[in-house]
């Protein structure tokens, strides 16, 4: 039962994953709409509000709670909770957070405001990939990871990604 429970576990984390990854990019598509001039405004707005609301309440929501249901039942078919763990879980905990406060945008968005600029909302899209990372890592790695080499690696990651990020807007800027 355990392998069945861990395979929909993963299932659903990935497919949350992906509904992390994309909405963000959905607003940030949906920020710039809001810069044209019409009708084009409204013809691309009116689209992507279909586009993030399916995404977010068809695929993200119902991902982000079954990963929610799937853990904890793996956790008690486990029996007991390794130290690494603990730490994965407050990554997720994390996690959670980074998804409410997407809740946020999305709720802002559907009433058509926008509190973000596209740049900002680049750089907030980069924050489901430090999760991921030190989501994954932890998983794979476990017990044998140090401390220091991880957070070294994490922090050197999040200064490789925030890079690209700056990179990219200089490019798009010319």
């Amino acid at each position: 039962m355990y392998n069945y429970v861990k395979a929909l576990h993963i299932i659903f984390i990935v497919t949350w994953f992906s509904g992390l990854f994309y909405i963000v990019r959905l607003f940030i598509y949906n920020a710039e709409a809001a810069q044209k001039p019409e009708p084009e405004k409204t013809i691309l707005q009116r689209q992507f509000r279909v586009m993030i609301r399916r995404l977010w309440m068809g695929i993200t929501w119902p991902s982000a709670i079954l990963t929610l249901l799937f853990g904890p039942w793996m956790l008690i078919l486990m029996g007991s909770v390794p130290a690494w763990l603990w730490i994965k879980l407050c990554f997720v905990l994390g996690l959670y957070g980074y998804h409410f406060s997407l809740q946020g945008i999305f709720r802002q968005q559907m009433k058509g405001i926008f509190r973000y600029s596209s740049q900002q909302l680049r750089i907030w899209n980069e924050v489901a990939t430090i999760f991921l990372v030190a989501i994954v890592m932890l998983v794979v790695v476990k017990q044998n990871m140090s401390w220091a080499w991880g957070l070294a690696g994490l922090f050197g990651f999040v200064i490789v990604l925030m890079s690209a990020v700056r990179i990219y807007k200089t490019m798009r800027a010319k």
